[in-house]
């Protein structure tokens, strides 16, 4: 078993019709400008200025003409259980109906001691000798989140070694076990789940791995995201 902290990543695969900003841009420049019958005014430059209006007036489903492809890795299944419920897109997840997890890696909050032993448990034991629950025996003691991790690592190969296939070992995965994801989006909707996903008031392993594929499309389609002010911290970020 591994402990995961602040390393889930993205990798942009691919931006439709290629890495180059300028082949995007043009796509959607081609498509918009039908509405106005002016492809006429289509030149080696227009294509930024031209969905720079598009954005600043809302016109946003002309920015659905293009699409990126984008990698998540090392990410818990809680990352992936947000990043689905944005329907807009298409989705390949690692399987854990198929894949085995005996070696899981387990993602943990990046300000907690994953040693630290702040699990209580109780076990309690019947003593029945002369009259059946005439006493009871309680077992108190206490686990760190790492050795409770190790006990579902230990239940998950139990269960494996039994014969249990991986569809229902994984009964007993935690959520926070890794996963890897690759997302399929149009522009528009890519600007939505960058909103929604970089604000402060989101979940903290989502919104630190979003924060950082903002500033990744901010480098490369910048007329496409510019208008995100990352924090000074450069934990968050929001929408102007």
């Amino acid at each position: 078993m591994g402990i995961l902290q602040n390393v889930g990543r993205h990798k942009i695969l691919a931006i439709m019709h290629g890495q180059a900003m300028e082949n995007s841009l043009k796509l959607i420049e081609l498509a918009g400008r039908t509405a106005y019958q002016s492809r006429g005014r289509i030149s080696d430059s227009s294509a930024e200025r031209f969905v720079e209006m598009l954005r600043e007036r809302g016109h946003e489903s002309v920015l659905e003409h293009s699409a990126m492809t984008v990698e998540f890795n090392n990410v818990s299944r809680g990352f992936t259980h947000e990043l689905v419920r944005h329907r807009l897109a298409s989705y390949t997840q690692e399987s854990t109906r198929y894949v085995d997890e005996s070696d899981f890696l387990v993602v943990v909050p990046p300000d907690k001691d994953p040693d630290e032993k702040v699990i209580k448990i109780e076990i309690s034991k019947r003593i029945e000798k002369d009259f059946p629950g005439a006493a009871c025996q309680v077992q108190r003691f206490r686990l760190s989140f790492k050795e409770w991790m190790e006990i579902n690592e230990q239940a998950y190969r139990s269960l494996r070694k039994a014969g249990w296939p991986p569809q229902d070992a994984r009964q007993v995965l935690p959520i926070g076990t890794k996963a890897q994801i690759v997302v399929t989006a149009n522009f528009r909707e890519w600007r939505h789940i960058l909103k929604l996903r970089t604000a402060l008031s989101a979940h903290w392993e989502i919104r630190r791995v979003m924060t950082n594929l903002l500033k990744d499309v901010q480098r490369r389609v910048p007329v496409m995201f510019d208008d995100f002010v990352i924090s000074p911290d450069g934990k968050s970020a929001k929408l102007t």
